[in-house]
């Protein structure tokens, strides 16, 4: 029992970086809370937006809570608000360097345009810089593969336009949403562009079975990091083929533990491909995806794969240090951060050994 308190203190305390949270989904209860104040003509429960410990959704159903998390955040007053909220939260939980993903949304009620929801989520980073010293936050516009091609280029030109214009806030792109729906190869001409734009690509890749052939078509960029990965290796359906070349392009794997056992993709925690990828070395990452929908955080994420895969608390720093390898920015910048971490590293081990 003390030995499981120290591990819980450690993950808390260990310095983290986040690389794979969706703002929508990342909506805590108190905050959601807050929102349903708002529009309580919507009469929506918790159980719409959260999906509580022991329970699971399809990931069909789960797609479904966000649209019930949409009719929330349909202007830029809630979106600056829950943004704000997000980032406190992780800054409570030890995250000390977080980059955040979301699709800008019109929403013609409101007067919501993508360019305004852009502008709300970087007014909202802005203002927590100057209220919460000590977390590094920035953004990656999310395209959503529901919304099509056009939309996609739409949401590339705002990101590059963003790039140049905030301050090196915006880094890059997520490709996410609904991975039934659309082919990857149709996006390729717009990942193109990306990628020649200078935009960072963090892609969803094989978040499902019978994926193989749309990854092995979106690993020809390559991408810059895979989200979830979660049917990439032979084992479960997927190709050694492509893991020889995410091997070879070393591209890292953001790694969602809860999400993917709540979302039924994975079916117990040491099932999870965090074994195959980190028992060969490979850059991992340790990420929440929507800790409010998971009603969970980065350090229970921590704490979960600590307690299935047998990690001592060094192991867990090292995941945690590895991470700043795999984020969006500079070497210069990575080093400052290595520099942070490393002047926690001795009180934290030796601490409770």
């Amino acid at each position: 029992m003390e030995e499981d308190k120290q591990m819980t203190d450690f993950c808390l305390k260990v310095p983290k970086v986040e690389l794979h949270a969706h703002i929508n989904g990342s909506i805590s209860e108190a905050t959601m809370e807050k929102l349903m104040h708002k529009k309580p003509h919507l009469n929506v429960q918790h159980s719409m937006t959260m999906i509580k410990k022991g329970q699971q959704r399809s990931l069909e159903e789960c797609f479904e809570m966000f649209k019930v998390i949409h009719q929330l955040t349909d202007c830029e007053e809630s979106i600056v608000m829950v943004t704000k909220d997000v980032i406190r939260e992780f800054h409570q939980d030890g995250v000390k360097y977080l980059e955040l993903r979301s699709t800008p949304r019109e929403e013609k009620s409101t007067g919501l345009t993508r360019r305004s929801y852009v502008d709300a989520v970087l007014s909202a980073i802005r203002q927590s810089k100057e209220e919460l010293p000590g977390i590094d936050v920035r953004f990656l516009l999310a395209i959503d593969r529901r919304n099509g091609p056009a939309v996609a280029m739409e949401t590339v030109k705002l990101a590059e336009e963003h790039l140049l214009s905030s301050g090196a806030l915006v880094l890059g792109l997520d490709m996410s949403g609904d991975p039934s729906v659309g082919h990857g190869r149709d996006f390729l001409p717009v990942l193109e562009y990306a990628k020649k734009a200078g935009l960072k690509l963090a892609l969803h890749l094989s978040e499902i079975p019978s994926q193989t052939e749309e990854t092995r078509i979106l690993m020809d960029l390559p991408p810059d990091r895979i989200g979830h990965g979660t049917f990439l290796h032979p084992d479960v359906g997927g190709s050694q083929e492509i893991v020889d070349l995410i091997i070879h392009h070393q591209t890292p794997i953001e790694l969602c533990l809860t999400s993917n056992v709540k979302g039924k993709t994975v079916a117990t925690y040491d099932q999870h491909h965090f074994r195959f990828w980190y028992g060969r070395g490979h850059p991992c990452i340790i990420c929440t995806d929507d800790k409010g929908v998971f009603a969970t955080d980065l350090s229970q994420e921590y704490h979960i794969a600590a307690d299935t895969f047998n990690l001592s608390k060094e192991d867990l720093w090292n995941i945690s240090y590895r991470s700043i390898d795999c984020i969006f920015l500079p070497e210069g910048e990575k080093r400052q951060l290595r520099g942070e971490w490393d002047k926690l590293k001795g009180s934290l081990l030796n601490s409770n050994k």
